[in-house]
C-alpha cells in the first residue's frame, strides 16, 4: 500500500500549507481537503473512493469540486464513504442544491456522478487486497479515524482524523498487528491547551500524554498544525518526543507498507 500525503496542514497560508488529504495507491482518498486540488485532472479521475473522518471544510473542501471537474470522465461514480451520522451533514449542507448540486442525483438518479455508502465503526471495507476500517475518534462532530491495512504485507497504517483524548482509539489502535505508521494530530501549541480542550483537538503536551498508552512502535507522525503555531507545535513535539519520538509530517512524504 502506497499512502501519499497531499495535505497535512490545519489551514491554508501557500508554501506547501494544504488541509487535510491522504491518496491511497492511487484511487482511495482518505478526507478531501485542499491538498487533492494538486493533483492532475486524470489523477482526479482514478479516484474511485473517498473515506470521510468528519464533515468539517478543511476536511471536505475538495470533494464537491472534484466530483463537478471529473464526473463527465468517469464510468462509474465515486463513492464517498463516512458514518451516517457524517453523510446526513454533508447532504444536507453541501450536495442541497444551494451550496452545490446534488449529484447523487445528476446527471440521472440512475446514472449519478456520485454515490454515498454508510459505514460502522469497527466494520472493515474491503476492497481488493486491502481494507480501511473506522476507528474511534473525539471531536466537536461526529468523527472517525482509519485503519488501512496490506493483506499482502500484513502492514498497517492508523490515522487519528481531528481527535482529543479518546480512550476507545487506543484500545483500537493498540489491537492492531505490525503497526507502520501512526499518523495523529495537534493542532495547537501549549500555549492554546485551553482552545486545544475547547474544541477537542490535541496540542504537544496532550500528544505526548495520549502516546504514553500506545503499547507497539510505529512511526509516530504528526499532523492539523495551525499554520501561524507550526514552528511553535514543531518545537514542542521535538522538545517532549519521550520514547515514541514524533515527528511532523510534511506534504509529498509517501508512506509504502
Amino acid at each position: 500500500m502506497r499512502v501519499e500525503i497531499l495535505g497535512c496542514s490545519g489551514g491554508i497560508g501557500g508554501n506547501g500549507m494544504r488541509t487535510t488529504s491522504l491518496l491511497v495507491d492511487d484511487d482511495i482518498l482518505v478526507d478531501a481537503g485542499t491538498g487533492v486540488g494538486d493533483l492532475p485532472l486524470q489523477r482526479l479521475a482514478g479516484i474511485d473512493h473517498v473515506f470521510i473522518t468528519h464533515a468539517h471544510l478543511d476536511h471536505i473542501a475538495c470533494l464537491p469540486l472534484m466530483v463537478d471537474s471529473v464526473g463527465d470522465m468517469r464510468r462509474t461514480p465515486i463513492t464517498v464513504h463516512a458514518t451516517g451520522e457524517t453523510l446526513e451533514i454533508i447532504r444536507r449542507h453541501i450536495f442541497n442544491w444551494h451550496i452545490w448540486p446534488d449529484f447523487s442525483q445528476i446527471p440521472t438518479p440512475q446514472a449519478p456522478f456520485l454515490r454515498f455508502t454508510t459505514i460502522e465503526l469497527g466494520q472493515p471495507v474491503q476492497l481488493g487486497q486491502r481494507s480501511i476500517t473506522p476507528l474511534p475518534a473525539m471531536h466537536t462532530v461526529p468523527a472517525v479515524g482509519y485503519h488501512l491495512h496490506d493483506h499482502d504485507s500484513g502492514a498497517s497504517l492508523a490515522f487519528s482524523g481531528d481527535t482529543t483524548t479518546c480512550e476507545p482509539l487506543w484500545e483500537a489502535v493498540n489491537a492492531i498487528d505490525d503497526l507502520r505508521y501512526l499518523i495523529i494530530e495537534a493542532a495547537f501549541a501549549d500555549c492554546e491547551r485551553d482552545l486545544a480542550l475547547l474544541s477537542k483537538h490535541l496540542c504537544p503536551s496532550l500528544l505526548h500524554a495520549e502516546l504514553e498508552k500506545l503499547h507497539s512502535r510505529p512511526e509516530v507522525l504528526v499532523t492539523h498544525a495551525k499554520p501561524s503555531q507550526l514552528a511553535q507545535i514543531t518545537q514542542e513535539i521535538a522538545t517532549g518526543a519521550g520514547a515514541h519520538q514524533p515527528r511532523m509530517l510534511a506534504p509529498g512524504t509517501v508512506l509504502q507498507f
